[in-house]
């Protein structure tokens, strides 16, 4: 079976995942959307559209040549974008947690300024190609979500179904939104990287590097033909909702105690925090506690040593910076589904809470930028009075 793939948000962590399981599968070909800045587009233009992708552990680093992208569109040619997607068989998107613009309730939040933007006719969020990827088609569709979102298919079945009424639109194209889990640890590419892919004879001017590790569970509801990603390891299942929570709630809930914790003690690198004694047990708590709270038929031990394993990978200088963006939507689905769970008997979840509250208050008092989307809120709560129930506030935390 061969088809065609047009992916919004055409990132290092899809070029990593989403593109490497598709061309092992095999017949299929992807066009990327770049829809913040046509750098990448720019970069592999001269290339084909092909890069290098290094798979690194401890035993070293493996390079192999992606080959399965063939186009990059910006969002600056929505024409294009919507050709290619009315030709795409599947829509899959990685835009991170904030480019849903999702509020507090887990609905689209058409107060949004992105939003509201859109919806005066702009294209600046995934809804408007969305709505012109489905509008006139003449075959079926499936929109894939590779985000960290519970339940991101359904998640975005209901906001696109809302700013399509907003719009005074209809959703007439048979569609699907399969629900799905993906994981492989990604860091951003530096000029290390590319004078290693350089050296190994594979040189490229946007290479990425991940690790040897990776999982994906889709559910299978497809509206029509997709690739054999299963060839590749990725499991097809009638529910994601169990490996979903367990990636949420174990390793990245992890992350972000380990990214916060860390950056306070000086700390640059998820191996390094890792090999800490005192993270480590803060992260083998944040374990326990998730565990607890896990349904069937997810296993946690392996589960659990593995990921011990892949954080204390040397070859993957995975930024601590990196992991803590965007906590304010982050800690809700990572950290205090977990404390609301166990009724808040979970010192350290909660422990993680008060390192992120810690490190922004540090971060606002030293005059740096906060990378989160709720940024102004976040600085003025820490300039008020009562910061901690101020910033508790801002992600639906009860102190």
């Amino acid at each position: 079976m061969t088809g065609r793939i047009l992916h919004l948000g055409v990132g290092n962590f899809h070029r990593a995942h989403q593109a490497w399981y598709t061309q092992a599968a095999r017949g299929w070909q992807i066009t990327g959307v770049s829809l913040r800045s046509p750098a990448l587009r720019d970069k592999l233009q001269g290339q084909g559209f092909d890069y290098t992708l290094a798979l690194k552990d401890a035993r070293g680093t493996r390079l192999e040549r992606i080959t399965v992208l063939d186009d990059i569109l910006f969002a600056d040619d929505p024409a294009g974008i919507k050709a290619a997607g009315h030709q795409a068989d599947i829509i899959m998107l990685t835009v991170t947690e904030k480019g849903y613009h999702l509020g507090p309730d887990g609905q689209l939040d058409l107060e949004a300024p992105a939003i509201k933007a859109d919806l005066s006719g702009d294209t600046h969020t995934i809804y408007p190609f969305l709505l012109g990827a489905l509008e006139g088609r003449d075959k079926p569709v499936t929109i894939l979500s590779c985000d960290n979102l519970t339940a991101n298919g359904d998640s975005l079945r209901a906001a696109l179904s809302r700013f399509a009424q907003a719009c005074g639109k209809a959703l007439t194209a048979e569609v699907r939104f399969p629900n799905a889990m993906v994981d492989r640890i990604t860091p951003a590419t530096t000029d290390a990287l590319r004078e290693e892919v350089a050296k190994g004879g594979m040189a490229c001017a946007a290479p990425v590097e991940t690790e040897v590790f990776t999982e994906w569970v889709i559910e299978d509801d497809f509206a029509g033909p997709r690739p054999a990603w299963e060839v590749a390891g990725a499991q097809i299942v009638p529910d994601a909702a169990p490996y979903e929570m367990r990636k949420l709630r174990m390793l990245n809930g992890a992350h972000s105690a380990l990214a916060y914790a860390g950056l306070l003690k000086g700390q640059d690198y998820i191996h390094q925090a890792v090999a800490d004694p005192e993270l480590r047990a803060l992260i083998n708590g944040v374990f326990d506690e998730a565990s607890a709270t896990l349904p069937a038929p997810v296993e946690t031990d392996s589960y659990r040593a593995a990921l011990l394993d892949r954080f204390a990978n040397p070859a993957l200088k995975h930024s601590l910076r990196q992991i803590a963006m965007d906590g304010s939507l982050k800690l809700p689905v990572r950290l205090i589904g977990t404390i609301s769970d166990l009724n808040g008997a979970t010192p350290h979840c909660r422990k993680a809470v008060a390192a992120w509250m810690q490190f922004v208050q540090q971060e606002v008092a030293q005059g740096r930028a906060l990378d989160d989307p709720k940024a102004t809120q976040i600085s003025a709560a820490c300039a008020g009075d009562d910061p901690e129930n101020a910033l508790a506030r801002i992600i639906g935390y009860s102190a």
